[in-house]
């Protein structure tokens, strides 16, 4: 083996372990994802006003049919 070829297989296995990483780190975020959506699927949230007290759900009802700028 000679000493080019040598350095190109260290690039290979650096760039192969660096794509491991990356797959690993993407995977990893994409669990979290999930799991934060499911748990706040679960805890169901209640909306404040700006003083923080409940919403009613007739208020929010009536502000989802609107298009009410408070919900987005």
């Amino acid at each position: 083996m000679t000493k080019r070829e040598g350095q190109e297989n260290a690039k290979r296995k650096t760039g192969s372990a660096l794509l491991y990483v990356l797959i690993f780190t993407f995977v990893l975020f994409i669990g979290i994802l999930v799991v934060v959506y499911v748990i706040t699927r679960q805890s169901k949230p209640v909306m404040l006003d700006e003083h923080g007290k409940p919403v009613a759900s007739s208020c929010i009802h009536y502000l989802q049919q609107k298009g009410g700028a408070l919900l987005g």
